[in-house]
């Protein structure tokens, strides 16, 4: 960073010489580490803490001044923050107005609170001191990452930024790492070990002595239940009602629920339906209409057979049958038309068969199309409720959101309110689309693992069909394979 060349000693100059007084105004700064990193990008419009630095928290409590003014004239002081825009906060915190007292003015103010200072590298308080006319008394710019914490006397700077004798401000300055909402009692737990398992304990005591097991109640640590209990030191954590006891609860609720279960479909199951059972009667019905067909057939050449044989041995003797060459050739040729008949109406059903199979195998495949786009339909009504439930859940949170930032008494000034609502509803917002994002992966791989279920179930059906195909095709081939002359005696 380097420091320009202003002409006007404004508001402008003074952050500038402010900021470059430490280093002996040589005009040269040093930037901080992560915006010297070739893999970093640096967005001076963000609103969320950057990676790899630590937020701050700074707390300001205008006690006194000395020596502002020699004249009988009322004085205040106002406290602003400056850096990045979400780090910038002006004109919002003020003291009472202290009248007719230049000299020795006692403000005991509440403490201005920054809440949460994204760069703290990069951020400057200033203190103006104002008569009760807004002339400027005196003014000071200090490098939050170079300020001291506890009790301190700043001495002020005139207006071009040269140092005043004697008038100062007696200030408690509070130094802290911001800590978000909900993680107040793990900080509590960490930063003082002891006291927290010592309230932990005496909580179980008493739990012991009401007979409530530990094991029967969540962790609040772990943001279950919407209720901290006393943390480190005794002291009891900040609200989690609201918004966080919504969300607390939904989560539970959200883990509760089980997938949704689909019964694997089989050729059996199919086979059961009514739709196949229609046309697995139907194709019996022809089976059988050609078998009747085959039989009537089979005995009209019996009786012609017959008929044909008794009128060629008629008046003739057993023994000159055998010899005879007309019932041998008579023989021959029944045989052979008895064969091909045979040979004809196997051949007959099993074509019949085979078309049945492929038949059913279409059906099958199609029955199956249905329920697999049934069960898939199921699955989307169950994201789309899910979803619903989601939208409906996080619509309350975030109505809940603005119910406690409404009716918190610690937030005194509108800026106040309005940072906060703001960094709730970023938060709220992230949370959200992590859920919505979370629960769409969530999603498609359900939808991924049924359509791989759908994919074997398919094979395996298809893979049923042909083996039954295949079993008749070989019936075909050993038949022809065995010798084809048959007759009828």
């Amino acid at each position: 960073m380097v420091s320009l060349n202003f002409q006007t000693p404004d508001l402008p100059m003074q952050l500038n010489q402010g900021k470059f007084e430490y280093n002996g105004n040589c005009g040269y700064l040093l930037k901080p580490d992560f915006m010297r990193r070739s893999d970093r990008s640096f967005d001076p419009f963000a609103e969320s803490p950057v990676d790899g630095v630590i937020a701050a928290q700074c707390s300001v409590q205008v006690i006194a001044g000395q020596f502002l003014s020699d004249k009988k004239v009322g004085t205040y002081v106002e406290v602003d923050m400056y850096g990045l825009p979400t780090d910038t906060i002006r004109r919002e915190f003020r003291t009472r107005m202290v009248p007719s007292n230049g000299l020795n003015p006692v403000y005991n103010e509440e403490p201005f609170l920054f809440r949460k200072v994204v760069l703290p590298d990069l951020a400057v308080l200033r203190f103006g001191v104002y008569e009760e006319n807004g002339k400027l008394l005196g003014q000071r710019i200090l490098p939050l990452d170079g300020l001291q914490a506890g009790y301190r006397h700043i001495s002020l700077r005139t207006e071009a930024n040269f140092p005043m004798s004697l008038p100062m401000l007696f200030c408690n300055i509070e130094l802290k790492i911001y800590v978000p909402d909900g993680f107040e009692d793990f900080m509590a737990a960490l930063s003082d070990p002891r006291a927290f398992i010592s309230a932990q304990e005496k909580r179980n005591q008493q739990l012991k002595a009401m007979g409530i097991e530990e094991t029967d109640i969540k962790d609040p640590l772990l943001g279950v239940d919407g209720n901290s209990t006393a943390g480190a030191g005794g002291k009891k954590g900040s609200k989690t009602g609201g918004a966080k006891g919504a969300a607390a609860g939904a989560k539970v609720e959200e883990e509760k629920k089980e997938d949704l279960k689909f019964e694997s479909i089989t050729a059996e199951s199919l086979r059961a339906e009514k739709g196949f059972q229609k046309i697995a009667r139907k194709q019996q019905k022809e089976l059988d209409t050609m078998k009747k067909r085959q039989l009537k057939e089979q005995l009209t050449m019996q009786k012609q057979q017959c008929t044909a044989i008794e009128k060629l041995i008629k008046g003739k003797n057993k023994s000159d049958l055998v010899s005879d060459p007309t019932v041998r050739k008579l023989v021959v040729e029944q045989t052979v038309q008895w064969s091909d008949m045979v040979e004809r109406h196997r051949k007959e059903e099993w074509e019949l068969v085979r078309q049945h199979l492929t038949d059913q195998q279409d059906i099958l495949k199609r029955l199956m199309e249905t329920s697999h786009a049934a069960q898939m339909k199921q699955l989307e009504a169950k994201h789309d409720r899910e979803m619903k439930e989601m939208n409906s859940r996080q619509a309350k949170i975030s109505v809940e959101t603005m119910r406690e930032v409404a009716n918190d008494k610690t937030l005194r000034t509108k800026g106040d309110r309005d940072r906060r609502m703001k960094e709730k509803k970023q938060n709220n917002t992230k949370k959200f689309t992590d859920e919505r994002r979370f629960a769409q992966k969530k999603n498609d791989r359900e939808i991924e693992k049924l359509k791989s279920k759908h994919d074997k179930e398919m094979e395996t059906l298809i893979k049923d069909v042909q083996n039954q195909i295949e079993l008749n095709n070989n019936e075909e081939l050993e038949h022809q394979l065995a010798p084809k002359m048959e007759f009828f005696a």
